[in-house]
């Protein structure tokens, strides 16, 4: 999790955000409604591909995510994860956390991205961007090799009315190379 300089609400995600605070090409990413792997992929014309830090169980501990994870039942499981290029460029860290007991009906396959994996199933799923986050990161500077602050988001999946997963997402400076400069 970032050690946060700056948070936006709800409010900022339905709004946006005054250019020079964050560029139009990276409110897209960041608030938008679709897939941040398939726009990774898109970006980089190459496949994005998943690495798997961990899978644990938590239980019924918030585990210090943002708080819509009190909308998925407990026991919970934490997905935590790398989204990178297939030449290995890390892009995205993301953390995702889960109702124990429906994870395996979604992630068959977890070495997937989670779009991939729910798009396989032609799971029809609602992204609520719910949060903003700018801030810094001594892990994450050492991990993408980029200084930071980083931007990052957290967002809910609805699918069918229920909250189906928490996911929070921390992007890498180094889309700057395809988005342009954050501010």
């Amino acid at each position: 999790m970032l050690q946060t300089i700056w948070r936006g609400d709800e409010a900022d995600v339905q709004r946006g955000l005054p250019h020079d605070q964050l560029a139009p090409a990276w409110q897209m990413m960041l608030l938008g409604d679709g897939s941040p792997t398939r726009y990774l992929q898109l970006l980089t014309g190459e496949p994005t591909e998943v690495d798997v830090i961990d899978m644990s169980l938590i239980g019924d501990d918030l585990d210090g995510a943002p708080t819509s994870i009190e909308a998925i039942p407990a026991p919970r499981l934490r997905r935590q994860a790398w989204l990178r290029t297939a030449s290995g460029q890390r892009l995205a860290y993301a953390t995702s956390w889960w109702e124990a007991s429906h994870v395996d009906e979604y992630l068959q396959n977890r070495s997937l991205p989670i779009w991939a994996s729910l798009a396989r199933l032609r799971t029809e799923l609602y992204r609520d961007v719910q949060g903003l986050y700018y801030g810094h990161s001594p892990a994450l500077e050492a991990a993408f090799e980029q200084k930071g602050p980083f931007w990052g988001r957290h967002y809910l999946f609805w699918h069918h009315g229920q909250p189906l997963t928490v996911i929070y997402e921390v992007f890498s400076p180094y889309l700057q190379k395809y988005l342009g400069a954050m501010q």
